[in-house]
């Protein structure tokens, strides 16, 4: 069986599937199976990548009319592209003739259409088939567009979702896009961009970046800036949460929402956290690596990082002068793609306003360590030998929280209902001052 197959008996898969995530242990990690199995594999595909919104890119990477990009999701290819009329559209990449690809490059710009290159059917950028060859009296032109799939902008974020019936988007906007739009990510550009493969099950590499219980022995660059307390799950203490607080109180005061705010099921949140020393960015000096700051951010005071999360495949860090978004998403049981990429305003100038080493070596440099570390956990945990061992209470916060939104939305869809959380309740929210204003959201 293929990665991309589904299993040959659905019932006895997910009754496989049910029983192991019946079985975990609260406070401990997945066993081997959910790492390892092409079954698991191919129902965290079905019931998640092919049902939920997907962060894909940028508006700016479709800043003109028939620019483009794909998206692979799992066994589907995407065409996200900019139409004649300004708005975006997504269309499976499968041409409706006798189903060839239609794009291979990871982007690109067609000047007018989508053009088939085995038999040349094309297509208008809205996906209408626009021209063909003597295909007969009786053939209905109309009936034969592209197949769209579900595409979204948020404050300059573009999603995708490839199930028949996407889920509502509303809540992730109402929550995050009030955040975002100070930095005005339309009128950014990609300065840098980096994709890896990495060896590894898309869940090790999600859990890898849910907690910093490693950064201090693994990434001195990062470590330079960024707290290795667990802040960004909304632990801390009393001095984390105090610090949090007049960031947060700094910014409100220009206006900048920094509030910590998550989904009721945890699937994402938004928060605004202090750098350490007064840093204003992640850069091995601590200082901003573009001199001309992103949209509507004031020079002054220093505004921290504002982070996004959002399960199962993209986190961003915004500082005043730069953004790095993450997007992951899984190509087999043991393979995973993560694609980095750094923004700055259009208007900025290479070498005049930013140089790209200044800009992306403490992410180059953590993302090699990163895919080194998960593709080492991938090795281990694939051993028969492995068994799960308990999280730290205190610095995994935020990997439980994760494995709490992937059982619990895994056990639902497979039937069977919720189960309880490998977690307290206590710990699925966020602690100290900021719970009852995120509990608000």
């Amino acid at each position: 069986m293929t990665a991309h197959q589904a299993p040959s008996d659905s019932a006895t898969a997910n009754a496989r599937l049910r029983s192991a995530l019946d079985a975990l242990r609260p406070g401990h990690g997945l066993d081997r199976l959910f790492h390892i199995d092409p079954e698991v594999f191919a129902a965290d595909l079905e019931h998640i990548f092919y049902r939920e919104w997907l962060f894909a890119g940028h508006d700016c990477e479709l800043a003109n009319a028939g620019d483009w990009f794909l998206v692979d999701v799992g066994a589907h290819s995407v065409i996200v592209v900019r139409a004649a009329d300004g708005t975006l559209k997504a269309h499976h990449n499968t041409c409706r003739h006798r189903g060839s690809r239609i794009c291979d490059a990871a982007k690109g710009n067609t000047k007018r259409r989508l053009v088939c290159p085995y038999h040349q059917w094309s297509y208008e950028l809205d996906g209408s088939l626009a021209r063909t060859r003597q295909m007969g009296d009786d053939f209905d032109p109309k009936a034969h567009g592209l197949r769209p799939a579900h595409v979204a902008s948020i404050g300059g974020l573009i999603y995708v979702c490839v199930a028949r019936q996407a889920p509502d988007i509303a809540p992730l906007r109402a929550l995050v896009e009030p955040y975002l739009a100070p930095f005005d990510l339309r009128n950014a550009k990609v300065a840098f961009e980096s994709r890896i493969v990495e060896r590894a099950n898309w869940k090790l590499v999600m859990e890898n970046n849910r907690e910093c219980y490693h950064c201090a022995a693994s990434h001195p660059e990062l470590c330079r800036t960024f707290p290795e307390a667990p802040t960004h799950t909304g632990k801390g203490s009393e001095d984390d949460v105090a610090a949090i607080e007049r960031l947060v109180e700094r910014c409100e005061a220009l206006g900048l929402p920094g509030r910590f705010r998550m989904a009721s099921n945890a699937q994402y949140r938004v928060m605004r956290l202090p750098f350490l020393d007064d840093a204003r960015a992640m850069t091995m000096s601590g200082k901003a690596a573009v001199r001309r700051l992103l949209g509507h951010v004031p020079a002054e005071p220093n505004i921290g990082d504002m982070l996004i999360y959002h399960y199962p495949s993209a986190w961003s860090h915004f500082t005043a002068d730069h953004a790095i978004t993450f997007r992951l998403l899984p190509i087999s049981a043991t393979e995973t793609e993560l694609v980095t990429r750094w923004l700055v305003h259009r208007d900025a100038v290479e070498g005049r306003d930013y140089d790209i080493k200044t800009l992306t070596e403490v992410w180059l440099a953590t993302n090699t360590q990163d895919t080194r570390l998960v593709e080492r956990n991938q090795r281990g945990v694939a051993s028969p030998a492995y068994a799960p061992g308990p999280y730290s209470p205190v610095h995994e916060e935020g990997v439980m929280q994760f494995i709490d939104w992937y059982r619990g939305t895994m056990s639902e869809r497979i039937g069977g209902g919720m189960p309880k959380p490998v977690t307290s309740g206590s710990r699925t929210r966020p602690s100290g001052r900021e719970s009852a204003r995120a509990r608000s959201a």
